[in-house]
């Protein structure tokens, strides 16, 4: 027995040195020469201040003010926001794009709560862009205007969208609507591997992109 334990015991010791310590120090020191910005997280910097992830979404909207110009609450005391017409919007998100808990609403197509969730952000859609494009219908908005995605923080939207929402971007900012097509093509991925996939554009690096053009008031 004790030949046992002492063998176990020798087991746990060099797998746990093997396996949870030089892995992965061998993995994240590969990481750090072969792709760093990637390894430590796509983060984008603006004058050296830390501001996002190119790989995580952003909250672009602003708060509702009541009729005394301050921000409204909710019944849970959280405050009413709004989407910001200055910048491009993102896939609905579950919990305002929050990195530290990813998940998507698990509505199935049988709930009564699913068609009246995603009506109400249809019409939303439609109220916010229409002002802008007049000849927009409903069923011209693409399924991820109104459609979380899998991990709820993801920052790419459909071309489609985004030339849909360029209509408001060059009114709001004064910009030639072509411009605000060509920040759009300048930041779209295309399929990976050229095959898999769809195109998708980055609205976080795009929304960037906008404010050095035409920065927000």
């Amino acid at each position: 027995m004790r030949r046992d334990l002492t063998t176990s015991l020798l087991a746990v010791v060099v797998f746990t040195v093997l396996l949870g310590l030089l892995y992965p120090f061998a993995v994240w020191g590969i990481g750090q020469v072969a792709f760093p910005g990637k390894a430590d997280g796509s983060q984008i910097r603006m004058h050296g201040k830390l501001i996002g992830s190119t790989l995580i979404g952003q909250d672009f909207s602003r708060p509702v003010l009541d009729r005394h110009g301050k921000p409204k609450q909710d019944a849970k005391g959280k405050p009413v926001t709004e989407p910001d017409p200055k910048w491009f919007q993102e896939r609905p998100s579950a919990d305002a794009y929050n990195p530290a808990g990813t998940f998507f609403a698990n509505r199935g197509p049988n709930q009564a709560s699913t068609v009246a969730f995603y009506k109400g952000g249809l019409a939303a859609y439609i109220a916010l862009e229409r002002p802008y494009d007049r000849g927009l219908t409903a069923a011209q908005v693409p399924v991820d205007a109104v459609t979380a995605s899998a991990s709820g923080v993801d920052p790419h939207i459909s071309k489609a969208n985004a030339l849909i929402q360029a209509h408001r971007i060059a009114a709001v900012r004064h910009l030639p609507l072509d411009r605000v097509h060509q920040l759009i093509d300048d930041h779209t991925d295309g399929r990976f591997a050229g095959l898999l996939g769809e195109p998708g554009v980055n609205v976080v690096e795009l929304n960037i992109a906008l404010d050095k053009e035409a920065p927000a008031k």
